[in-house]
C-alpha cells in the first residue's frame, strides 16, 4: 500500500490550488485525476466562450456601421468553419498554458485515473490501494441533461461539447437562460444561427431585482426570441426536433444544453464513509475551512461544493484546502462575492443581490441609473442598460449591486472593492471620476442612493481640507 500525507482528487482550478499551498510544506502528496487534463475554464468554460462571444460581438458591430457613416458592411458575413477553428485554436493556447505550468511535478505525483473511497483515509486506484493522512476533493462537475432529452443524444450539445463543432448549426434551442445559457444564446444568434432560448420561469441569468430582472427580459427578447414557460413537449421529425414551450411550436436542429453543471460526486465511493449530506446532496461541509463536517482529514473545493462554479471562487476554496491540509486547520474569509454574465451588455453583481438583502431584512434604499441617455454610452452606441445599488439606509454603506450594462465587468469590479472595503456612498462620492467615461453612471446612481439615505452629505462632494 502506498501511503502519502495528502492526496488530491482532482487537477482542475481547485485541485491545482490545493498542490500549490500543499508543495510550499511537502512533497509526500500525489494527484489523481483521470480525465482531460487543462480545467474547465481553459478547456470548455470561462476561455473559449469569450472568444466566441468576441467574434460573435465583433460581426455583430457592424448593424453600427452605416449610423457612424462606415460604408460596405453589408458585404461582411461569417464563416462559421473558421469561427470554430479559431475558437479552438485560442482554446487550446489557454490549455497549453495550464498544463505546461504543471510539467515540473507530473511525472512524479499525478496518477492518471480515478480514485474511490474505501474508507476514511484509503483511495482505491485502479485496484491499488493509496493511504492518505488529508485528502482534498476537487473531481469538478460536468452537464446536466434534462430527462425530457435523453433520448434524443443526437441532437444534443453540452458546453463540454460545443467548442468542438467542426461548425455551427442552422438552429438550435437553448434550455436554460442562466449565465452560460445567455452568454452562448446571444453569441450564436448574433453568429447567424437561429436561436431561441428557453426557461422554466421568469428569471434570467440569476438576477434577482425584480426591476432590473423586467428590464432585462425586455432588452433581450427585442433582440433575440425567448420563452420562459419551459418544455411541455419534444419531438423527433425531420430536420431536428420540435419542441413545444408554453404556445409556440419550435423546429430546431440541434439543443445546446445550459441548464446547469452537477457535482462529480456519484462515483467517488462516498458510501462508504459515514457522511452527512446537505438537501442538494453534497455531504456538509465549512465554508470558512472547506473542511468536511464530519471527518477533519477531507476537505472539498470547486464546482465539487455545488456553490458558485467561477473559477476565481474554485481557485480560492483550493488553497484553503490545501494550506489546511499542512497546517492547523484555520477559518478564512472568503471574497466579496463578484459575478459576471459576459453578454452585450454585461450582467454583473458584487456584494449581496436585492433578494439577500430582503430575506435578511437589511433596511436598505437603492441607487439607480438609466443607461439610455448616459454620455458616453451614446458615443460608444451602446445605449441601453441599467444599473442598481443598494445602501444601509442608516449609515449609508454600499451593501451589493444588480446591473446590466456597457463595461459592466469594470464597473462591478469597482463596486466589489468599494463594497469590500465598506466605503459608504459619500466616500465614494468623493473619489475622482473622469468625463466622459461609462463610470459617470455609476456616479448618478451613487447620488440617487445618497439622497436617499441618513448618512450626512458634506456641501461639496470634494471634502474640505
Amino acid at each position: 500500500m502506498k501511503k502519502v500525507k495528502v492526496a488530491i482528487l482532482g487537477a482542475g482550478s481547485g485541485g491545482l490550488s490545493a498542490r500549490r499551498e500543499v508543495a510550499k510544506v511537502t512533497d509526500d502528496y500525489v494527484v489523481i485525476d483521470g480525465g482531460i487534463l487543462g480545467t474547465t475554464c481553459a478547456r470548455v468554460g470561462c476561455m473559449p466562450s469569450k472568444v466566441l462571444i468576441q467574434v460573435a460581438n465583433d460581426f455583430y458591430r457592424k448593424n453600427k456601421f452605416e449610423e457612424m457613416g462606415i460604408n460596405g458592411h453589408q458585404e461582411l458575413t461569417v464563416d462559421h468553419v473558421q469561427v470554430m477553428k479559431h475558437v479552438r485554436k485560442l482554446r487550446d493556447r489557454f490549455v497549453r498554458g495550464v498544463t505546461g505550468s504543471m510539467e515540473s511535478w507530473t511525472g512524479e505525483k499525478l496518477i492518471r485515473s480515478f480514485a474511490k473511497f474505501k474508507d476514511q483515509n484509503t483511495l482505491v486506484v485502479d485496484g491499488e490501494e493509496i493511504h492518505a493522512e488529508k485528502i482534498v476533493i476537487a473531481t469538478g462537475s460536468s452537464p446536466i441533461v434534462p430527462e425530457v432529452f435523453k433520448e434524443y443524444k443526437e441532437h444534443l450539445i453540452t458546453t463540454d461539447e460545443i467548442f468542438e463543432l467542426e461548425t455551427l448549426p442552422k438552429s438550435v434551442a437553448v434550455i436554460g437562460l442562466g449565465v452560460i445559457g445567455l452568454e452562448l444564446g446571444q453569441a450564436l444568434h448574433r453568429l447567424g444561427v437561429e436561436t431561441t432560448g428557453i426557461a422554466r420561469r421568469k428569471s434570467i441569468s440569476g438576477i434577482s431585482d425584480p426591476k432590473l430582472r423586467d428590464y432585462v427580459i425586455k432588452k433581450f427578447s427585442e433582440e433575440m426570441n425567448l420563452s420562459f414557460e419551459g418544455i411541455s413537449s419534444v419531438e423527433k421529425v425531420s430536420g431536428g426536433l420540435k419542441i413545444n414551450t408554453g404556445d409556440k411550436e419550435i423546429v430546431i436542429e440541434r439543443v445546446l444544453l445550459t441548464s446547469g453543471r452537477s457535482p462529480n460526486i456519484s462515483n467517488l465511493g462516498l458510501e462508504n464513509l459515514n457522511l452527512s449530506y446537505q438537501e442538494n446532496g453534497i455531504p456538509k461541509f465549512s465554508k470558512t475551512t472547506f473542511k468536511l463536517e464530519d471527518y477533519n482529514h477531507i476537505f472539498l473545493a470547486g464546482d465539487i461544493t455545488g456553490e458558485n462554479q467561477i473559477l476565481h471562487e474554485a481557485s480560492d476554496e483550493g488553497k484553503i484546502a490545501g494550506f489546511n491540509c499542512v497546517h492547523s486547520v484555520g477559518e478564512f474569509k472568503t471574497r466579496t462575492p463578484l459575478l459576471m454574465t459576459f453578454c452585450d451588455p454585461n450582467i454583473a453583481f458584487a456584494g449581496k443581490k436585492y433578494q439577500e438583502l430582503v430575506d435578511e431584512k437589511i433596511d436598505f434604499q437603492i441607487g439607480e441609473v438609466s443607461f439610455e441617455g448616459q454620455g458616453r454610452s451614446i458615443v460608444k452606441l451602446k445605449e441601453i442598460g441599467m444599473l442598481r445599488v443598494y445602501g444601509d439606509t442608516k449609515t449609508g454603506e454600499i451593501l451589493g449591486t444588480e446591473l446590466f450594462g456597457p463595461d459592466g465587468e469594470h464597473l462591478s469590479h469597482l463596486l466589489s472593492w468599494v463594497i469590500d472595503q465598506k466605503l459608504t456612498v459619500n466616500r465614494v462620492l468623493s473619489m475622482p471620476f473622469y468625463h466622459p467615461v461609462v463610470e459617470e453612471g455609476l456616479r448618478t446612481a451613487l447620488r440617487d442612493l445618497r439622497d436617499k439615505v441618513n448618512e450626512q452629505a458634506p456641501a461639496l462632494e470634494t471634502y474640505s481640507i
